[in-house]
């Protein structure tokens, strides 16, 4: 998976742990440790990346990896992941409590459907799981229904599977806050390669032309974290395919549809997945790949 971009306006409060379940917020954001207590931790680079994207927060210098991970530290971290901004009343919560506003965003979002509020509750993988799904759903769909959550987050790769000995997909393990940076990390970069997926898919777009009886367009060039490649099937069942920063002129009675992919060149997950089934007419489907499909 890859890196992404946004930015959230969730930073005027920041997390403070205290102990495994307990959480209160404070009023400023300590982007550089002074007394890391993760420096050595196998985690240590996607604590350090979600602090300097700002999902993730410290207090005192310190992040606490080894603590199990609240609900509402954990929706915390989503709700400024997916950048949301509107909001939907949450009675459950009285006002003034240090959790309102960011389960008033994650409720607007389907963050919490099917969850119980409770932001002081420490969460398994099967509740870290659900909440994953719930808010990338806009992005990848729904998961397999023939696995749990769990057992879908492991098998996409974005989960630790259980230790040597233990069934693969146990569900009731803590989820601590380091294996939450790990995840959360995934989950920031794929919407990033989504994001640069859209755009190079847009560029493509608007290259497409029809002249003289042919379609002309441009591959476009990337930025070389990806393969982009313009596949058109012909009428005799054939391929023509042209790859980043080549043009084309195919002629339009030679072909039938046309597919525009954006494949991240390092692990081969889609960024981009987009289908032509009318040509000369250039009405897109959007068929990005969704989980498990």
């Amino acid at each position: 998976m890859l890196k992404r971009r946004w930015v959230s306006c969730l930073f005027a409060s920041v997390l403070t742990f205290t102990s495994v379940t307990g959480v209160v917020f404070e009023n400023s954001v300590q982007a550089a440790a002074t007394n890391k207590d993760y420096e050595s931790h196998a985690a240590k680079a996607a604590i350090d990346f979600g602090i300097q994207k700002g999902y993730l927060w410290l207090s005192g210098g310190k992040f606490y990896p080894n603590n199990q991970i609240t609900q509402g530290q954990f929706v915390a971290s989503l709700v400024a992941i997916r950048g949301v901004k509107e909001t939907a009343a949450v009675p459950q919560l009285p006002a003034g409590h240090w959790a309102k506003y960011s389960y008033e965003r994650a409720v607007k979002a389907g963050i919490l459907n099917n969850v119980k509020i409770d932001p002081n509750k420490p969460l398994t993988k099967e509740e870290a799981a659900l909440l994953v799904f719930n808010t990338w759903r806009p992005y990848r769909g729904e998961k397999s229904p023939d696995l749990t959550n769990t057992g879908a987050l492991i098998t996409w790769g974005w989960m630790k599977p259980a230790p040597r000995g233990q069934p693969k997909f146990r569900e009731d393990l803590p989820v601590l806050r380091s294996d939450a940076a790990e995840i959360l990390q995934f989950m920031w970069q794929d919407k990033w390669q989504l994001e640069q997926g859209k755009k190079y898919a847009d560029e493509f777009h608007k290259s497409l032309k029809v002249v003289n009886g042919k379609i002309t367009g441009k591959v476009p060039k990337g930025d070389g974290n990806f393969l982009i490649r313009a596949m058109f099937n012909t009428k005799a069942d054939g391929l023509n395919g042209f790859l980043n920063n080549e043009s084309f002129a195919v002629p339009v009675n030679s072909v039938k549809s046309l597919t525009f992919q954006v494949i991240n060149a390092k692990d081969s997950t889609s960024a981009g997945g987009y289908w032509y089934p009318n040509l000369p007419k250039f009405d897109r489907e959007n068929r990005t790949k969704k989980f498990y499909r």
